[in-house]
């Protein structure tokens, strides 16, 4: 599986790492962006790789063949 970004997609990271200073959730607003930064990393690097499990049919309003992913 190959994971592909939007070009607004790293705007939205930039924008959370703000709200997240802003609203306090960290006190250093580098602090903010490092954390905006690893978890676009994560999904970038890490998404492909984990267990993907198809989602109950309750969740089929939403979209046909929706899979979730294990975390252990």
């Amino acid at each position: 599986m190959r994971v592909l970004f939007i070009p607004e997609l790293r705007d939205y990271f930039r924008e959370l790492a703000q709200i997240l200073y802003e609203k306090d959730y960290f006190g250093f607003e580098e602090s903010a962006i490092h954390y905006a930064e690893s978890l676009f990393n994560d999904i970038e690097k890490n998404l492909p790789t984990k267990q993907k499990i198809l989602a109950p049919p309750y969740f089929e309003r939403y979209g046909k063949r929706m899979y979730y992913v294990y975390k252990e």
